[in-house]
């Protein structure tokens, strides 16, 4: 079998030489060439075609997002970005991510060598993830110039938006359910700002370490027409307001009289995974039933698979993201395989899809405009 080749960018010697000689060390995997900087880095893409490259984000001679934007446009390809732990590194990674990249692994701002070589499993599983990953030209381009809500590679046109008054009085009643890995961060924001204001509440757990979901959940927040925030143990869950796990904490939603509430907790990992999607959904299942909508959205692995068939047993209905439009077709495959699915659609049919499946289970008619 031919070894998934790979190009490290990093400015800094001694983590080339660390990320070099984890790579080497695995089997299936070698390292072809380290580049401290992104012209470098050009001209070894373009001389030895690696599989996969990774990109330190902050970058001499050329900004690590301004090259990953040029790289993704002219050259898509895996990118397995190498982030730091701290505010302007999560934003920065959430703006990679954005343009493209695959996944992050996040290095600590002191101890680097030590922080990396303890990451070394993490670095080359993402490294396997991304070399199978889908990747399309349309992630390429910047965000400003990709058209409102258009899905990233999504195989189906648009289609025709839908009014959404008056689905408020069922905001209430129903919660739904969004399980996400590899390539969720944008997926679950294309759902997100589809949704109405009045929509029902939003509980994600979406595959992130700690330091970068508060990040991700403000970004969503100045994006969407709900609110959106990181979840917080105990709180009410509220219509129009979606709550995104913490990263490192699982996320379940149990029940208070009459109210819902968030419940975030420490605990071992589940598949492998803290937060996990096995843990919320399962929480779905047991504490809100037919009143649930699950959503399984693009993500290597089968974390929260037989708990969204759960769900369904229970009285929820699942909407999964079709092969064609996932980066990781991992999950959502899964779900398919366990019986979880009630409809699989591509990335930019599932938002409207679910407005319709409210509207109708209400009663209300589609009015398309």
């Amino acid at each position: 079998m031919a070894k998934t080749k790979v190009v490290v960018v990093d400015d800094s010697a001694l983590v080339r030489s660390i990320l070099t000689e984890i790579i080497n060390r695995q089997t299936d995997m070698e390292c072809i060439g380290a580049a401290s900087d992104p012209l470098l880095a050009r001209e070894m893409i373009r001389n030895l075609n690696p599989d996969v490259i990774t990109l330190d984000v902050e970058m001499p001679k050329m900004d690590g997002l301004d090259f990953l934007s040029r790289l993704m446009r002219l050259r898509p390809m895996p990118v397995v970005m190498v982030s730091t732990l701290t505010e302007r590194g999560a934003e920065v990674t959430l703006k990679a991510l954005e343009l493209g990249a695959v996944d992050f692994v996040a290095k600590p701002k002191i101890g680097v060598a030590d922080g990396i070589r303890s990451l070394a499993q993490d670095i080359t599983d993402k490294i396997r993830i991304a070399a199978k990953a889908h990747i399309r030209r349309s992630h390429a381009a910047p965000p400003a110039a990709a058209a409102p809500g258009a899905a990233p590679g999504a195989a189906a046109p648009a289609p025709k938006p839908v009014t959404v008054a008056n689905i408020g009085r069922l905001s209430t009643e129903k919660i739904i359910f969004i399980g996400a890995s590899t390539g969720g961060t944008e997926a679950t924001k294309d759902v997100l700002v589809n949704l109405p204001a009045d929509a029902p509440a939003v509980v994600i757990t979406q595959h992130m370490p700690p330091g970068f979901t508060r990040s991700y959940a403000a970004r969503l927040d100045g994006l969407c027409k709900i609110r959106v925030k990181e979840a917080q143990d105990g709180e009410r869950i509220l219509p129009g307001h979606g709550y995104i796990a913490p990263g490192g904490m699982h996320l379940s939603v149990e029940r208070s009289g009459a109210n819902y509430i968030a419940r975030v907790q420490d605990g071992e990992p589940v598949n492998r995974h803290k937060p996990s999607v096995e843990v919320l959904f399962n929480s779905a299942a047991r504490v809100v039933g037919p009143n649930a909508l699950g959503i399984m959205l693009t993500g290597m692995g089968a974390d929260g698979a037989r708990a969204m068939k759960v769900m369904k047993d229970a009285g929820s209905y699942n909407f999964v993201q079709d092969e064609a439009s996932c980066v990781v077709f991992g999950m959502p495959r899964e779900a398919i395989n366990a019986g979880a699915a009630d409809e699989v659609l591509p990335l930019n049919q599932i938002a409207p899809r679910l407005i319709e499946r409210l509207r109708s289970t209400a009663g209300i008619s589609i009015n398309r405009v």
